[in-house]
């Protein structure tokens, strides 16, 4: 089978300060994480509280740049990928949240937000981006006038 995604000794680290005259301390977040996924496959990641899995989820889906470690999306090493190489990356990766009420801003309309991500990564005209997001909206059950509602107007179902 086809490897889609390969993590190699993934690291995160964070500098926080301790204080004024106390300097930083460093926080590992992620320390040493390897796995490969392949087509087809799915990859469960469950954990305590603050044991890493948010780190890593932002590290996979090149929101946040790793430490150190390697990192492979579809055969392709995501360092030292151009700007543009990354936006491509970011296609084949992406994150479904479990928790619609942290997920959602409740003051943005729902068809605004799943457009945001079609504007930072592709170079559709707003009218294309709105027929993209009315399509998939369509595919989950959701009407195209659903596109100007709040997050509040839905059911929890719909959420």
């Amino acid at each position: 089978m086809e490897t889609v995604l390969t993590a190699r000794d993934l690291t995160r680290h964070y500098e926080v300060s301790r204080g004024l005259f106390k300097g930083h301390a460093q926080v590992r977040a992620l320390n040493g994480v390897s796995f490969e996924l392949e087509a087809g496959k799915t990859l469960a990641v469950v954990g305590e509280s603050g044991c890493g899995k948010s780190t890593l989820a932002r590290a996979l889906t090149l929101i946040e740049e790793p430490t150190s470690g390697s990192l492979k999306i579809a055969g392709q090493e995501v360092k030292g990928a151009s700007k543009d190489q990354r936006r491509q990356l970011r296609r084949d990766v992406q994150m479904v949240f479990q928790n619609p009420y942290a997920s959602l801003n409740p003051r943005q309309k729902i068809g605004d937000q799943l457009a945001e991500p079609l504007l930072i990564n592709t170079a559709l005209s707003r009218e294309e981006r709105r027929e993209k997001v009315q399509q998939m909206m369509r595919q989950v059950g959701l009407r195209p006038e659903h596109y100007q509602r709040y997050p509040h107007m839905f059911s929890g179902g719909q959420r």
